[in-house]
């Protein structure tokens, strides 16, 4: 798994404080939406020219890093 530590920034002024890629206004749910929805990771980098392969990984070990930690209440 990347080590997203150094790439995913929290900053509460930008993007209402979501996690941001480098502190570009980039949210890491933007590139999860953009993989999602079909774009590969060579189309994101063509459309986003400051975001880099390790962003992408980062993004998606920062994802699967969330859920691992979720917990799931039954009532």
């Amino acid at each position: 798994m990347t080590d997203y530590s150094h790439l995913i920034t929290l900053e509460p002024g930008k993007r209402s404080g979501k996690p941001c890629i480098r502190g570009l206004r980039i949210t890491v749910y933007d590139v999860l939406s953009y993989l999602a929805s079909g774009m590969t990771i060579d189309e994101i980098l063509n459309d986003f020219p400051s975001l880099t392969r390790e962003d992408i990984l980062a993004c998606l070990s920062y994802a699967a890093d969330r859920e691992r930690h979720t917990v799931i209440v039954r009532s």
